[in-house]
């Protein structure tokens, strides 16, 4: 296939009140260095990080003007003249922090984010270096593959990062967005019970057919997370992957259990919380923030949705590149169920 000079793309250029710095526009098509491949990109996939980093609330690096978002999946079109690792047509998807490899996470390679610091993936060709991408799961569309790189990768870590996720232990996950569902699948291929909290009836019949063993409906009960702690006999569970913030986690710190682990992902509920941390001792528990993961565990993930047959939850509204804005509106009015994948041609 012939490459051409140009292509669209959406860049962030600064930070304003709403999403007026993302702009849709011309951009020249990278070419690759003797280490860079360069991808052909088919499918990318929104996060809640994209939405805030025109907004100026994302508290980790960035730098303007940048592509926007971090998830992306594609074909490997061209590659540099020292790339071992990739040849012309296999199937990607992006990492994360392009500099974190493997261990643990570093000040250097938390400045190395995709469509944050490094340009990203809402465009349709994109060079990086040939260890900045992983292989796609053979059994995922490129759609499903790109919602991978920040959310599957997170929940991952989440189980997998500080203390593998035993058979027999129990997971609580809250709500249906991406994270959580990752986790929910992840858990129970584990051979984890799996507590989940949703909002609404049409959600708990969705999150018991990926395997949830109980589901607490967060509205009709305030203090689940008592009622999840009852649920294993008044141990509490070993790992919750909390993505609330300040409103969730006073009851995760409820049902959380001696030595167990509260995975912090997110701050939907807000980043003011009442709760102390001096309540980790009170509660012999540790939380731990979670920034996404290495490429070493993108692989083992890789490996495991394979083995698994994982597929992830996408929602069912598909938008086209040119339809970005009206993904990011989407996202934001919190209408979706899962990962929000955009394709492009």
């Amino acid at each position: 296939m012939s490459i051409p000079t140009t292509q669209k793309q959406w860049t962030v250029t600064g930070t304003g009140k709403e999403l007026e710095t993302l702009q849709y526009g011309d951009g020249a098509v990278p070419k690759v260095g003797e280490n860079e491949v360069l991808i052909k990109l088919h499918a990318a996939s929104l996060n809640y990080r994209d939405l805030i980093i025109p907004r100026g609330k994302y508290p980790f690096p960035t730098k303007f003007p940048v592509v926007a978002a971090s998830d992306g999946a594609g074909e490997v079109v061209d590659v540099g003249s020292k790339v071992t690792k990739w040849k012309k047509g296999d199937r990607v998807v992006t990492l994360f922090n392009q500099g974190h490899q493997f261990g643990p996470m570093s000040i250097d390679a938390a400045s190395t984010g995709v469509g944050g610091v490094v340009d990203g993936t809402l465009r349709q060709y994109a060079v990086f270096n040939e260890v900045g991408v992983v292989r796609a799961p053979k059994n995922l569309s490129y759609a499903e593959a790109a919602t991978l790189t920040c959310a599957g990768l997170t929940s991952w870590n989440a189980l997998y990062g500080l203390k593998a996720i035993k058979p027999g232990e129990t997971v609580l996950v809250q709500g249906t967005g991406g994270v959580s569902l990752f986790a929910l699948q992840f858990a129970k291929a584990a051979g984890a019970t799996v507590i989940a909290t949703t909002s609404s009836k049409d959600k708990e019949e969705m999150v018991k057919k990926l395997g949830a063993d109980h589901v607490i409906n967060y509205r009709e009960d305030a203090n689940w997370g008592e009622t999840a702690r009852n649920l294993t006999g008044g141990v509490g569970v070993d790992v919750v992957v909390e993505v609330g913030g300040s409103g969730t986690l006073g009851q995760t710190l409820k049902a959380i259990k001696y030595e167990g682990i509260i995975a912090i992902i997110g701050f939907l509920g807000g980043v003011k919380v009442e709760a102390s941390l001096i309540e980790c001792l009170t509660h012999i528990c540790t939380a731990r923030g979670v920034y996404v993961g290495s490429r070493q565990q993108m692989e083992d993930m890789v490996a495991a949705i394979e083995a698994n047959d994982i597929h992830p939850v996408v929602d069912s509204k598909v938008f086209t590149l040119e339809q970005t804005k009206e993904a990011y509106e989407y996202m934001w009015a919190k209408g979706h169920v899962g990962k929000i994948a955009i394709e492009i041609k």
